[in-house]
């Protein structure tokens, strides 16, 4: 099985050498790909050290800061036309941890598109403030019940995901970021009869740098969960043809 580890980063020169590394140690036969937004702090430059002395690395960069959605677009189609079986994405601020990963791959037998959860037993978040936990539980909550898609952490980032389904769904009419790319993914995995598995993770807030949460994502994903909502009456799936 031939794997690609996914990773946006946009200023993660505090973490960016350690996860690389984290990652290639609890899974030494997989490949990593940074895809970086043009970091003024350097963070592409890094990659680049480590490059050169490890061909399991990978970067691509972007002219500047495109976002998630976008990024992980740019990621899935490196993973297509480089021939990979299974796409893993995640964070680069240890708030997925590597060591979860070979979980992940316990499940690819059986099912297309495996999502590491933070609500499927319960709550499992840690250094998150009360009011921040709310909004993402109720978020997920509205997201589930709004699209009909049968998984209860709908926006989580850390996820497994067979190149199969990369190559039916149209990646190109995917516009939304942070939230909203996530839950389209999902979504579009669903509609399309892939298989769905959820397996808990303990997520926990980055340990350095700063989040890129805003105001404008949560908006857009509020927004886009009615967009599909609509889709889904409608019929509309968005495959290739």
């Amino acid at each position: 099985m031939k794997s690609l580890v996914i990773i946006p980063t946009y200023n993660e020169k505090e973490n960016i050498k350690e996860i690389i590394h984290s990652v290639l140690k609890v899974v030494p036969e997989t490949d990593i790909l940074i895809v970086d937004d043009n970091s003024p702090d350097g963070t592409g430059k890094i990659v680049k050290k480590l490059m050169e002395k490890d061909k399991r690395i990978h970067l691509i960069e972007r002219e500047g800061k495109l976002g998630l959605g976008t990024a992980y677009v740019t990621g899935f189609k490196f993973a297509i036309e480089k021939g990979y079986d299974w796409v893993i994405q995640m964070d680069a601020d240890f708030s997925h941890n590597p060591e979860d990963i070979p979980r992940f791959f316990q499940y690819t037998d059986e099912y297309d598109l495996i999502i590491g959860s933070r609500y499927v037993n319960g709550v499992s978040v840690v250094n998150w403030p009360l009011s921040r936990l709310f909004l993402s539980y109720f978020a997920n909550l509205y997201a589930r019940i709004v699209t009909g898609v049968p998984v209860k952490d709908l926006t989580g980032g850390f996820k497994c995901i067979k190149s199969d389904v990369l190559k039916a769904i149209d990646l190109d009419s995917i516009k939304a970021d942070g939230y909203g790319f996530q839950i389209e993914i999902n979504f579009l995995a669903y509609i399309n009869g892939f298989k769905i598995k959820e397996i808990p993770i303990i997520f926990i807030d980055r340990r350095a740098g700063y989040s890129k949460m805003s105001k404008k994502i949560i908006w857009e994903a509020f927004w886009l969960v009615l967009r599909l909502r609509l889709e889904k009456i409608l019929g509309k799936k968005k495959i290739k043809n």
